[in-house]
C-alpha cells in the first residue's frame, strides 16, 4: 500500500521522519529530543511536536549509554494540594513527555526534610536535571548540594539570581486589569487582595497603585486593602469599601476566591453588576470565576505555559546552553459578565 503524501510512515518511526516532518535537519531533530545546543524555542516545539504526530520512541538504552543520561527529569513540588503546582508540572510534563523523557514527580509538602529525602532519591536515580515549583510567587531558597544537575524554578523564583527562573508577569497582569477597567470608564476602583506577606498580594497592589497614578487616579478608599485569600474577606472588605467610598465603580481583586465574595456582597446589596459596579478577579480559577453570579472577568496567569517555557530552558539547561534569570511569562485578559 502506498502511503499517502505528508502522512506518517508505515512501520516504526526513525529519526529521519521526525527531522522531515519538522522541516529540520536530523542533527537539528537530535538536539531538540537530547536537550543539546542552543535552538529557537519555536524549533524545539516543531521536533516535539513531530515526535507526538509520528509516535516516534527513540531507543533510550542506547542513548543511555551513548550519552551518559538517564532521560529522566525530576519534578518537585511544594504544593500538596496542587492548585497552582499541577498545571504547571502539567504543561512541564507536556513539554518533556513529547521528547520521551521519563517524569519523576516529588511533593515536599513544604517540609525542608521531605524536600532532602526526595532530593537524595532524584539524585540516585541520576536525574538530567529538575524543575521546582510551588503554591506561591515568593522568592525560595535554591537547593543545596545539586550543583551539577540544571536546575529550573517554576512561579516560585529562586533568590539566587545566577539560577533560572520561570513566573508569571504579575505587573502585565495589574495592567491588563486596570487598563479595563479605565476603558469601561470606571474611575473609582477598589484594590482588595490576600495577605501583605505574600509577594503576589504585595506586587499586584504595587503595580495597581502605580497604573492608577499614570493615570492621574487613586484608590476609591486612598489604600489597599490587604486581607486573606477568601470569599469571606471579599464579602467583608467589599462592605468596608462601600462604607467609606460609596461612589466606587470597580472592584479588582488579588484572586477569584475574593472577587466571587465581593460578587456575593454587591448582589445582597441590590448593586448591579456590572452594571453599577465592575469586578475583575485574578486567577482564571474555572471552579470560582465560572460559579462566580456574573461570571467573573478574571486574569489569566497561564500556568501550563510557565510550566512549558521551565521544561524548554531545562534542557537548554542540560545541553549545556543555560540561560541564568528570571524569565516572565504574560498573562492574558479573560472578559466576561462582570465587568
Amino acid at each position: 500500500m502506498t502511503a499517502v503524501p505528508g502522512s506518517p510512515p508505515t512501520g516504526r518511526a526513525k529519526l529521519a521522519d521526525v527531522a522531515k516532518l519538522a522541516g529540520v535537519s536530523v542533527g537539528t531533530a537530535s538536539k531538540a529530543l537530547n536537550g543539546s545546543g542552543r535552538m529557537r524555542p519555536e524549533t524545539r516545539q516543531r521536533v516535539l511536536t513531530a515526535v507526538e504526530a509520528l509516535d516516534f520512541r527513540p531507543n533510550q538504552h542506547a542513548q543511555s549509554l551513548h550519552t551518559g543520561r538517564s532521560w529522566t527529569v525530576g519534578l518537585m513540588t511544594t504544593d500538596g494540594i496542587g492548585r497552582f503546582s499541577t498545571p504547571v508540572l502539567l504543561g512541564a510534563e507536556d513539554a518533556l513527555g513529547a521528547g520521551k523523557i521519563s517524569v519523576l514527580l516529588c511533593d515536599t509538602r513544604g517540609d525542608a526534610i521531605r524536600e532532602q529525602h526526595h532530593l537524595s532519591n532524584l539524585m540516585d536515580r541520576r536525574v538530567d536535571g529538575i524543575i521546582v515549583t510551588g503554591r506561591r510567587t515568593d522568592p525560595r531558597p535554591p537547593l543545596k548540594g545539586i550543583e551539577p544537575i540544571p536546575t529550573v524554578y517554576a512561579l516560585s523564583p529562586s533568590t539566587d539570581p545566577d539560577d533560572i527562573s520561570v513566573v508569571s508577569d504579575d505587573r502585565s497582569g495589574a495592567q491588563l486589569a486596570i487598563e479595563h477597567l479605565l476603558a469601561t470608564g470606571r474611575t473609582r476602583i477598589a484594590h482588595v487582595t490576600g495577605p501583605a506577606h505574600h509577594a503576589a498580594a504585595r506586587d499586584r497592589a504595587r503595580h495597581t497603585v502605580e497604573l492608577l497614578e499614570r493615570s492621574s487616579l487613586e484608590l476609591a478608599t486612598g489604600r489597599v486593602h490587604f486581607g486573606e485569600w477568601s470569599e469571606a474577606w471579599g464579602r467583608r472588605a467589599a462592605e468596608a469599601v462601600l462604607r467609606t467610598a460609596p461612589d466606587t465603580d470597580a472592584f479588582f481583586c488579588g484572586n477569584d476566591q475574593i472577587a466571587r465574595g465581593v460578587a456575593d456582597a454587591l448582589r445582597e446589596k441590590g448593586l448591579d453588576v456590572p452594571g453599577r459596579v465592575a469586578i475583575v478577579g485574578y486567577d482564571n480559577w474555572d471552579i470560582m470565576a465560572l460559579a462566580c453570579r456574573p461570571p467573573l472577568t478574571t486574569i489569566d496567569t497561564d500556568l501550563s505555559e510557565i510550566g512549558r517555557q521551565a521544561a524548554l530552558r531545562l534542557l537548554d539547561a542540560i545541553g549545556s546552553e543555560p540561560e541564568p534569570g528570571l524569565h516572565t511569562v504574560p498573562c492574558r485578559l479573560v472578559v466576561r459578565e462582570s465587568t
